[in-house]
């Protein structure tokens, strides 16, 4: 590693300065808007106050939000999205402050607007900026951390192709040491002086789980080294979920199959779908009325059709839709799915299947908290009961609450799953979902669907 990467990576840690120009970038924003709002660059001193405040609050929010953390790999998409929260709590904050302190003639609110957006825009093309450039850095070889890998031949393959394929992460190769399952009483004495001796600034164990004994001594073996012990489990064939690590009643734990939405995410999760269902519900209520009219109209039977479907964490609800089909009953146990030409689907049903207008009063479920916006698409129960056995790690998708669209539905898998590759695909991209999740992918869920309602060839 050269001087110079050295230099930049470990001594000036990008975090610490980000951290510095994210106070900058809110005292130069107030100055400036104050400039332009009032002509003048001389803040008066309830500016300064709230310049000070507003600093104060996108420290503490950057930091529990975790925006200055080692984010060596992560996606200007996901840092930019984490600024943008950050910067809507603050002004929430801000706002909420004043307004309880009475002292909303004393502040302008164009002021406070524009200082946030300004600094808002500075904060998320600085992050950029210094992500392009270090991964810039990176495909020429610089700043780059060594890194030695321990563990089984064909493991350490994989993890070095996967280095590789991601020369912008910075990662390069300082030693090996291959581990097979014959016994080498040498083996842990070689590590430790082959680590010595290559300089890795990270260490990378590449062992499977069942060799938990031989992690364990190798990093007893190298408590006294001081670059970063990493533990890379091989968990080939198991289908993961927001998989990460953890503490729990004092034990760390490698998450497997975790909701992503929680803490924090929940919170935010469920203010985007009282925001969006509630301004959709507004907007689609004479629509609604006009459907429930034209459903009664055109065949006997009640307007909405109500059934039971598995929510967030297997817990049953009733689902809202207006009936689409001729009023009929079904034995216990089995739903029949609608099928192309089926002719239980009545001339006004099949306009609303055809532009998903049936699913409209699913926005009142989402309002209860039994639904979301965007999330795996609800099955009826005996559904469930069929593919829980035959589709691997179908029942995790419950592991949040289900949506009126979601991430399988924009990508063609929406009406009947007549063939089980078709389950095994909506379930394959309702985990993705799941494990991706954020406001900026629920936006682009959201958007997709409304481009495709009038073109989906799968709905009928």
């Amino acid at each position: 590693m050269s001087k110079f990467s050295y230099g930049l990576s470990d001594r000036y840690p990008a975090q610490l300065i980000i951290a510095m120009a994210d106070l900058g970038f809110v005292v130069f924003s107030g100055f400036i808007v104050y400039r332009l709002r009032f002509g003048d660059f001389y803040l008066h001193e309830r500016y300064v106050l709230a310049v000070s405040v507003i600093s104060l609050f996108v420290l503490l929010l950057n930091s529990l939000f975790g925006s200055y953390s080692r984010w060596r790999v992560t996606r200007i998409t996901t840092l930019v999205a984490r600024l943008f929260m950050v910067w809507v709590f603050v002004g929430l904050l801000a706002t909420s402050i004043i307004f309880f302190a009475h002292a909303a003639d004393r502040f302008s609110r164009l002021w406070v607007v524009g200082t946030l957006s300004l600094s808002l825009l500075l904060a998320c093309c600085a992050r950029a900026t210094v992500q392009l450039m270090l991964k810039k850095y990176r495909i020429k070889g610089k700043a780059r951390r060594s890194v030695f890998l321990i563990g089984p031949g064909h493991q350490l393959i994989k993890v070095a192709k996967g280095m590789r394929s991601s020369p912008g992460e910075g990662y390069s190769i300082a030693g090996v040491e291959r581990v097979s399952n014959e016994n080498d009483r040498y083996l842990v004495d070689r590590i430790v002086r082959r680590v010595i001796s290559s300089g890795a600034k990270e260490i990378w164990i590449c062992l499977p789980l069942e060799l938990g004994g031989v992690v364990r001594t190798i990093s007893y073996a190298l408590r006294n080294h001081t670059g970063e012990l990493r533990f890379l489990p091989d968990l080939q064939g198991m289908q993961l979920l927001n998989h990460s690590v953890s503490e729990v009643a004092g034990h760390y734990s490698i998450d497997l199959s975790v909701s992503p939405l929680n803490g924090m995410a929940r919170v935010v999760k469920r203010s985007e779908d009282l925001l969006v269902a509630l301004f959709a519900l507004i907007i689609i209520l004479p629509i609604c009325l006009a459907i429930a009219i034209a459903v009664k109209l055109s065949s006997p039977g009640p307007a909405l059709f109500k059934q039971y479907r598995t929510g967030a964490n297997g817990k049953k609800f009733k689902v809202y839709k207006f009936r689409t089909m001729k009023f009929h009953e079904e034995s216990d146990g089995v739903v029949s799915q609608a099928k192309k030409g089926d002719d239980r689907i009545t001339p006004v049903g099949r306009f609303l299947r055809r532009t998903s207008l049936d699913e409209l009063p699913q926005f009142y479920n989402v309002v209860q908290g039994r639904m979301s916006i965007v999330g795996p698409r609800p099955h009826a129960l005996a559904h469930n009961e069929y593919y829980k056995d035959i589709v691997e790690s179908y029942m995790r998708r419950h592991k949040v609450k289900p949506g009126i669209t979601g991430w399988a539905q924009v990508n063609g898998f929406r009406g009947e799953t007549d063939t089980l590759g078709k389950m095994q695909s909506r379930v394959e991209h309702d985990l993705w979902y799941i494990d991706n999740w954020s406001v900026w992918l629920d936006i682009k869920i959201i958007i997709l669907t409304a481009f495709k309602i009038f073109s989906d060839k799968n709905a009928y």
